[in-house]
């Protein structure tokens, strides 16, 4: 059984003990991802590096910006390996998609000195003293705001924005708020989302008593995996998008949404054809570093 556990491991078990159990106990290798899954790695890998040029004293254009999120995507798309399943949408819609959370991020933000980064993509975790088992997780971006207060920010390429009392009692960033107090003791923090498709920023905060009381109800959880035999299915919506639906008893002789190989699109010949388009014209002359930005 795992001992170092994270939200997503967590996640996985309270969505589906079978799915858990292929993932992290026999670690069958996932042959394909959704490709909301794709866009989001993509997503997150161009804003950590735009961040990092950042700190170095360098503002890459939004051109170099999405330049890169292009050329990334065609140096990383398998189409064999990508599975889309909401019905109708093409992969140049994804590509399209993902420009969009960028160009929302770089015009809000832009010059992106409101505020200091502490860490980008940063392992933090802590470990439960009565019973051994550790808790980690990389948070997308550490923040020092200019009132003081760490903010512990994640980027989301979702669809939907959940409603301020399903933030308020969100996991996630507080496991993060728990592993990074230890580190910041008497520092006040928030936890911040940015959900990149609609422009918009979201707030929540705990107090030392909300996150003692996650800290025991991550215990608890830990406990109900590590004593858990079984594993069985728990069949939802989510199945459309589970990378082992072919091989779960459940989900057999079960209809499901039509899923379709990103190979079988000829869309992606034209993203792949826009990726490969030579890089726009900077609107104001680039200092020779900044030639080779992200």
């Amino acid at each position: 059984m795992p001992t170092v556990y994270s939200h997503s491991r967590l996640s996985c078990f309270e969505d589906c003990p079978k799915r858990f159990h292929y993932r992290y106990i026999l670690k069958v290798p996932a042959e394909t991802q959704s490709i909301e899954g794709f866009v989001g790695k993509q997503v997150h890998e161009v804003l950590e590096r735009l961040h990092r040029f950042v700190l170095q004293g360098l503002v890459p254009s939004l051109e170099k910006v999405l330049f890169r999120f292009r050329a990334l995507w065609e140096e990383s798309f398998e189409p064999d390996q990508v599975r889309i399943v909401r019905e109708g949408q093409t992969v140049e819609h994804y590509v399209d998609y993902g420009e969009r959370c960028l160009r929302q991020y770089y015009r809000l933000h832009y010059p992106f000195d409101a505020d200091e980064t502490l860490g980008l993509e940063e392992r933090i975790q802590y470990r439960d003293p009565e019973h051994g088992y550790r808790v980690q997780g990389f948070v997308d971006r550490i923040v020092r705001a200019r009132d003081g207060t760490i903010e512990i920010h994640d980027y989301k390429t979702s669809r939907r924005i959940p409603s301020q009392k399903r933030l308020d009692a969100d996991r996630q960033l507080a496991l993060y708020q728990i592993a990074l107090r230890e580190k910041h003791p008497d520092t006040p923090m928030r936890l911040v989302w940015h959900y990149l498709t609609f422009g918009a920023t979201r707030v929540s905060t705990r107090t030392p008593e909300q996150l003692d009381a996650l800290r025991a109800a991550i215990g608890d959880l830990v406990q109900r995996i590590e004593s858990e035999e079984r594993f069985e299915a728990r069949p939802s919506a989510l199945c459309d998008w589970c990378e082992y639906r072919d091989a779960c008893p459940a989900a057999r002789g079960k209809p499901k949404a039509a899923v379709e190989p990103a190979a079988a699109q000829p869309a992606m010949a034209r993203a792949a054809t826009r990726s490969a388009a030579p890089k726009p014209a900077p609107t104001a002359p680039s200092a020779p570093s900044q030639m080779d930005l992200l």
